[in-house]
């Protein structure tokens, strides 16, 4: 009975995708600005978000930081609000809103009633261009993202960790600088710099606009068209960044450091991202990061050295296609105590031996599908998870259209895909593995 019903609702999953992607139009104003409007019309509530199609990846050697440094000081002075009072607003106006920065993006958001709508265009299109960058809220702000890498990265050994991985493993493309940036050169931002920064990425026609809710495209498309219509372009060009070269070698860091609690071993591996009009790769990917990695009682890795052997407090892998650029394949074992790291990271080679010997069960792949379709579902209970969906996809290179076919082509992909993905990326793929230790008593 529960394998029927499972058959059922995976027939079934498609076609409900399917009617929520009537919901999306697009369409571009004659300075650049591409928008995404998704309607949601069971509450009057609005989410409007702003990207850039420039984040970390997109920085000037030597300057690292700077995007989410700029991220900060959009919520200060314009030449019409004074410094927070753009918060304070939405505030008032009973929102709530934040930004965020990665490597490929720099997005702004807010959600409110759906009458108020104009008003955050009216505010987001002014500090697109009118920020005042004075000189003295660049200095205090740029303590502020210091003391952000003080608690969020420096007091953290995972996190530390993380950096030398990322760095080992890129060895000529930006993704290998960290998003908050590197101290020595957060240090030296002024404001010659972040102005500049600014000015050369911040413009209506290097910016998507996702409005998610309880609206009507001619509606948005009216007011985005009196608040950003006006914005001229800059004429910004496509952008160009370093490519890696071949990597031939494999490669390894020690990290130590006495706050370690538990030691563990990571192995990542450079894996292609999701392209625009070609994404079975990267959905095969998708789909082996949580055979192996996903639920603890039935992914390969979890099931096998945390359940049945009891040599593991966590394993598991990590995916993630939506970059501009080659993205990231890990694995991860943190042992339980007594495991040395080599001993943890034997097993890891030996259970993706096993794996790759034995294939995928075929009751596990259909549930591991079904699951991942039912998360689709679910995330469009949540307008906010919508826009982010479409806006992190399109700033990083792909289309409405891919963003839209996503679900039916994870439901399309067979286990022979995932397996040649498998191969490619463990017999064929040069590895950077990493060892998070405490010293030696």
């Amino acid at each position: 009975m529960l394998r029927i019903l499972l058959t059922a609702c995976l027939a079934l999953l498609p076609v409900t995708q399917a009617s929520a992607a009537d919901n999306v139009t697009q369409f571009t104003l004659d300075n650049g600005l591409q928008a995404v409007v998704i309607e949601d019309h069971r509450a009057p509530v609005v989410v409007h978000m702003l990207w850039y199609r420039a984040g970390a990846a997109d920085e000037p050697p030597g300057q690292s930081g700077i995007a989410h440094f700029l991220e900060h000081l959009m919520f200060k002075a314009t030449e019409t609000l004074d410094s927070g009072e753009f918060s304070r607003i939405v505030e008032a106006n009973g929102g709530s809103d934040n930004a965020f920065t990665s490597w490929d993006y720099t997005g702004y958001f807010q959600r409110v009633a759906a009458d108020r709508l104009g008003l955050m265009m009216q505010m987001e299109a002014d500090r697109m261009r009118n920020l005042r960058f004075a000189e003295e809220e660049v200095s205090t702000e740029r303590s502020v993202i210091l003391e952000e890498r003080a608690q969020r990265t420096d007091s953290s050994p995972s996190a530390l960790f993380n950096e030398q991985m990322r760095a080992a493993l890129y060895l000529n493309h930006p993704y290998r600088v960290p998003i908050i940036g590197w101290r020595h050169e957060m240090e030296t931002l002024d404001r010659d710099a972040v102005l500049a920064f600014y000015n050369r990425h911040y413009a209506p026609d290097n910016a998507i606009l996702i409005v998610a809710g309880d609206v009507a495209p001619d509606e948005v498309r009216t007011l985005a068209e009196e608040h950003y219509g006006p914005l001229e372009a800059s004429g910004i060009a496509p952008r160009s960044r370093p490519a890696e070269p071949p990597h031939n070698a494999d490669r390894r860091v020690h990290f130590e450091d006495p706050r370690v609690p538990n030691p563990y071993v990571m192995r990542s591996y450079l894996a292609p991202e999701r392209d625009p009009g070609d994404q079975r790769q990267a959905a095969a990917l998708t789909l082996l990061s949580n055979i192996l990695g996903g639920s603890e009682a039935t992914a390969v890795l979890p099931r096998t050295l945390q359940v049945d052997e009891e040599r593991a407090l966590y394993a598991s892998a990590s995916y993630n296609g939506t970059n501009l650029d080659d993205t990231v394949f890990s694995l991860f074992n943190v042992p339980v105590p007594g495991v040395p790291l080599e001993e943890a990271e034997a097993d890891l080679d030996r259970v993706i031996a096993d794996f790759l010997e034995e294939g995928i069960d075929p009751e596990q792949f259909a549930r591991i599908k079904f699951q991942w379709q039912a998360e689709m579902i679910y995330m469009q209970d949540d307008v906010g998870d919508l826009a982010r969906m479409y806006g992190a996809a399109l700033t990083s290179g792909l289309t409405v259209e891919d963003v839209q076919d996503w679900p039916e082509v994870i439901a399309s992909i067979t286990a022979e895909e995932v397996m040649q993905a498998a191969r490619q990326i463990f017999n064929e793929t040069p590895s950077v593995t990493g060892y998070l230790t405490a010293p030696d008593l």
